[in-house]
């Protein structure tokens, strides 16, 4: 008897590899549009009639109690001072004013 020495058959380039040990990848999910982040924080700044500072970006301060906001502005009430509607593109950054 003749040994005969047999060689695998060629099979299709993606028939031939191992599956992969590695669990399928998930993509990611994008993140949300919108956090509600800024509406939860005027929300409570106004339930709580907080004082506020509002630094715009020109560098004046203006403090006062946030009324109302929507998408694009928001109504400062001040004491002792005209209310004022400030567009949020105006505005450099807030902080809570400190106790007197």
């Amino acid at each position: 008897m003749d040994s005969f020495i047999r060689k695998p058959a060629r099979t299709a380039a993606g028939e031939a590899k191992e599956p992969s040990r590695r669990p399928p990848t998930v993509k990611k999910s994008t993140p949300p549009d919108q956090t509600n982040a800024e509406q939860f924080y005027y929300s409570k700044q106004m339930q709580g009639k907080t004082h506020m500072v509002v630094i715009l970006t020109d560098g004046e301060q203006l403090e006062g109690v946030i009324e109302w906001y929507d998408r694009d502005c928001l109504k400062l009430n001040r004491i002792g001072a005209p209310n004022l509607l400030l567009y949020k593109r105006s505005i450099k950054y807030m902080y809570k004013a400190e106790p007197e």
